[in-house]
């Protein structure tokens, strides 16, 4: 089985899906770690987030085996990632892999913003977990205080709101929701509500294929 989660940064997609991978006892890739590596290898070498060539070399070399989650959360990281994420030579040197992975036995949950549509677009279950810009950031900032790095906010705020901007407008797989996925929105949620609401989804729809 592969379930696909997308959604915007801050929407709780993350941590539902490594909840749901140990529900059903599926492999879990957060695909964004993989942006952030590459973001953070472009970074380190001295080049800006933006040089495609750079980019794209990273992209080809990275192994998420050595991922240091906590480097690949730093502010800069999380702000060069959605622009290396733009440059259509790094998605598609992350294409196979993210696919690869997917096809693991026995399956796999894998959580991004554009899982549904072009890494697994034929995947069993497809959610598009979203919440509201105000709501994602408090929890943006709550994760940062958790990890003691200070943050504000408001800009907080407007750092999800450019990086939605460049996610949804990109040419190259832009972030939206699978014309079959089923919307989650976790605004008023907290995480085991959303939970719930995700497996009972999950289950629908497998129920659904059951009996037809």
């Amino acid at each position: 089985m592969i379930i696909a989660i997308d959604g915007p940064a801050a929407s709780g997609k993350g941590t539902l899906a490594r909840r749901i991978a140990a529900r059903y006892g599926l492999h879990h890739l957060d695909t964004g770690l993989l942006y952030r590596a590459v973001a953070k290898a472009v970074l380190d070498a001295g080049h800006a987030a933006d040089d495609a060539a750079h980019a794209a070399a990273a992209a080809a070399a990275i192994d998420p085996e050595k991922f240091d989650e906590g480097a690949l959360k730093a502010q800069a990281v999380t702000e060069a990632s959605s622009v290396v994420a733009a440059i259509p030579q790094v998605r598609q040197a992350l294409l196979d892999y993210q696919r690869a992975f997917a096809a693991r036995p026995p399956g796999a949950v894998l959580d991004g913003r554009d899982i549904g549509t072009v890494i697994a677009p034929a995947a069993d279950v497809k959610l598009f977990v979203t919440a509201s810009p105000q709501v994602r950031a408090a929890r943006r900032v709550a994760e940062q205080k958790a990890r003691g790095v200070r943050a504000d906010e408001r800009d907080v705020l407007a750092d999800l709101l450019r990086r939605d901007q460049r996610d949804s407008k990109r040419e190259a797989a832009p972030l939206k929701p699978a014309a079959d996925a089923h919307l989650l929105d976790t605004t008023h949620l907290d995480i085991d509500a959303a939970f719930r609401a995700a497996v009972a989804i999950i289950e629908a729809v497998r129920t659904g294929r059951k009996r037809g």
